[in-house]
């Protein structure tokens, strides 16, 4: 599959689609970015005169490359085109390192600890452009094709 076919099956869209191109693909590890949108609904109100990416939108964010797109390309032989993938986030432990700003571009990278029974769990960690740490820590979901 390429990055595009699996961008394609989440199931998100604009303005919660928090994906832009994957770069590393493979069954035990992706690798993927995001830039933050200067206009994103999120920033409004959230820190007032200093703009600043939630906690909760970087957890999504690496949820989404870090757990969904990796669950698509492990369960890629039970999922059609036509058919999406639904996918419940069971629990998550972040650390949270350093802020994201607007118009940021971040990487995501996330190797798989254990798939079992349609339940993955992976190591995720967060980078910005200037491959600093910005978050890390654990992600689990269900995963139904």
């Amino acid at each position: 599959m390429t990055s595009n076919q699996i961008i394609a099956l989440l199931p998100y869209q604009e303005p919660f689609l928090f994906v832009d191109e994957l770069t590393e693909i493979s069954s035990e590890r992706i690798t993927g970015n995001y830039t933050f949108k200067k206009d994103a609904f999120f920033y409004e109100g959230h820190f007032k005169n200093h703009p600043m990416t939630p906690g909760v939108i970087l957890t999504e964010c690496m949820a989404q490359i870090g757990l969904v797109c990796l669950g698509i390309i492990i369960m890629k032989d039970e999922i059609s085109e036509s058919s999406h993938p639904q996918i419940a986030l069971t629990s998550s432990q972040i650390d949270f390192f350093l802020p994201v700003l607007p118009k940021e571009k971040v990487t995501v990278v996330s190797e798989k600890e254990v798939f079992r029974f349609n339940k993955l769990k992976c190591k995720v960690k967060m980078f910005n452009e200037k491959n600093e740490l910005v978050c890390r820590g654990q992600i689990s979901g269900m995963i139904k094709a």
